[in-house]
């Protein structure tokens, strides 16, 4: 078997895995990465977080927030992933509420403040077998995923988290790969909703989940993302 030289099968990796660097507010993305979305850990490296118990699994942070994006509840809101979303598995969307009086740069969003507000999941194939390619997870080779902000929730300053769940190595307990990012947003026009269940990061996920696990064989023929329930107000 012919080896690729050291520089190339660096490459080949890095391109492997993926980021959300840039936030999408109507359709129209950030110029620059790192804006109003916080730096993660894999702002070179593109490596994804396994440990679900590591604080890491909340927004992978590298440094702190600098800047807030102003979207309307009701709106479109999105995530860049640079390049693509190259493994196959769920994507969920989760937002925290910063506290009144809570810097939102430096929040840390820790406690039980999560709520799940959007999910692209597998597509079920009528009782056959699920694959693992486009046909069943639709968010799978996409350069940006999308949620819609509930129009209930509340008008206020929030943590938008993106979450990919990898499961091309997932047959065993702790082997999937979750690509993370937390931006900060400012939800105007909002109603008087109560976000719910709320959920904390670590804790929303055990490592033995069936949402984290994926079997070559035999092939599933469901699949549930872990997490609370979507809550669309």
């Amino acid at each position: 078997m012919k080896l690729l030289p050291p520089v190339l099968f660096l490459a080949a990796t890095a391109h492997a895995h993926y980021r959300f660097p840039k936030l999408i507010v109507n359709g129209v993305a950030e110029a620059q990465e790192w804006v109003s979305v916080r730096q993660t850990k894999n702002f070179q490296s593109n490596q994804g977080v396994t440990d679900v118990n590591s604080p890491d699994i909340r927004c992978f942070q590298n440094r702190a927030g600098t800047s807030v994006a102003k979207v309307a509840a009701g709106d479109p809101l999105g995530f860049v992933a640079m390049a693509e979303i190259s493994h196959f598995g769920p994507v969920s969307f989760y937002m925290a509420r910063v506290p009144e009086g809570q810097d939102i740069n430096s929040w840390a969003a820790d406690g039980k403040v999560w709520f799940k507000v959007g999910e692209i999941s597998a597509v079920e194939n009528g009782g056959g077998p699920l694959t693992s390619d486009e046909k069943t997870w639709p968010a799978y080779k996409q350069t940006s995923v999308e949620f819609t902000i509930p129009t209930a929730l509340p008008s206020g300053q929030y943590l938008a988290r993106v979450e990919s769940i990898a499961l091309h190595q997932a047959s065993s307990i702790g082997g999937a790969q979750i690509y993370l990012s937390c931006a900060q947003v400012e939800v105007t026009g909002g109603g008087s909703g109560t976000p719910g269940p709320l959920v904390s990061f670590p804790g929303a996920y055990q490592a033995s989940d069936p949402g984290l696990l994926w079997s070559y064989y035999p092939l599933a023929t469901s699949y549930k993302a872990p997490g609370p329930a979507v809550w669309l107000g």
